[in-house]
């Protein structure tokens, strides 16, 4: 298959390295820095295992890179998506899937808005890579696979053929959803990373200067973990309102084989690919304080939780604890 991965972050990276060295397929990518990557991508995985993938093209404009492409695939944050989609458009096959590797980014509602209603679309629940870049355009590490991806397809006669060629491309089972909802309203990063930031600097306002970089899950709280909780119960509330499978998106408690805040805290702190990830901070005079340009901020709040934060609203949901910290998040990246 002719593969184009739009992106040259973690995921970009991995993604586009990780399709590529298995050799059956056309991997392109599209990225704003051609010049800074090479054609060879070295990917490295748990257990000192090496991929070794071949970029068939790396291009910065869009005609050349998904005219031919048979799979479009976002690695993009959400503020990057809107413009990606307007760029590729009028290059697309119209038999072309264009699809994003995590969909709680508002990834459908855009694509919906954007793209031709005939275009095949999908999204992944959850990202199946934690990834890191080790070298710019050259080496970045796959820290941890999923055992299953969940995934969303729209616009498309044969599902289930998608479904089993991104299976096979990315190596990993795959179930497929009923509606884009069960994908676009994640309790993943969403919910999750907005509950840390909220536990760590509720109360931070300019002139407070911390002396240390606290980790970010190694060292995650058990009000997180509640706030966390908190959430996703009103998500979960949220979820019976729309055209969506009961358990679909299952609870944070369920899918971290947690019972309440100190065994979720507990959990995440132990989740191997977490560990040696700190909380964004910038070094001022004197310590540390938070980095509310980091995409913890820029990505989780006005394009992951935002979605969640508007249906609810919509629907006539109450959602207190989800109010609190999204109206918290917006006012510290303002």
């Amino acid at each position: 298959m002719k593969i184009c991965i739009c992106g040259g972050g973690n995921l970009g990276h991995v993604v586009a390295g990780f399709v590529a060295a298995q050799g059956r397929h056309e991997v392109s990518l599209l990225t704003r820095q051609p010049e800074r990557w090479s054609t060879e991508l070295t990917i490295e995985a748990p257990e000192e295992t090496t991929y070794i993938g071949h970029l068939n093209g790396i291009f910065s404009d869009a005609k050349h890179a998904v005219s031919d492409a048979q799979i479009i695939l976002l690695c993009l944050p959400g503020y990057a998506i809107r413009d990606t989609l307007l760029q590729i458009k009028a290059y697309l096959h119209p038999d072309a899937a264009v699809g994003t590797v995590v969909s709680s980014t508002g990834f459908f509602f855009q694509a919906m808005d954007i793209l031709p209603p005939s275009q095949t679309l999908f999204g992944f629940q959850r990202v199946p890579f934690i990834s890191r870049v080790i070298d710019y355009g050259h080496r970045a590490r796959l820290m941890g696979y999923k055992d299953r991806l969940e995934l969303a397809i729209e616009h498309c006669s044969q599902p289930e053929a998608l479904r089993d060629a991104l299976s096979n491309m990315l190596r990993t089972p795959i179930h497929l959803l009923s509606s884009h909802y069960e994908v676009s309203l994640s309790n993943s990063n969403p919910l999750l990373h907005p509950s840390r930031l909220y536990s760590l600097w509720k109360d931070w306002h300019e002139g407070i200067i911390y002396n240390r970089i606290p980790m970010f899950y190694e060292e995650w709280t058990e009000e997180a973990a509640q706030l966390y909780i908190n959430m996703d119960r009103e998500l979960q509330a949220l979820l019976e309102q729309l055209p969506v499978r009961k358990g679909s998106i299952a609870t944070v408690l369920h899918y971290y084989e947690s019972t309440d805040a100190p065994s979720l805290a507990r959990k995440l702190r132990s989740i191997e690919a977490f560990k040696g990830i700190a909380s964004p901070m910038i070094p001022v005079e004197g310590g540390f304080i938070p980095d509310f340009h980091s995409r913890y901020f820029t990505e989780d709040f006005p394009f992951g939780l935002a979605f969640v934060h508007r249906m609810t609203h919509e629907k006539g949901i109450a959602s207190p604890t989800i109010d609190m910290i999204y109206e918290w998040g917006m006012k510290m990246i303002k």
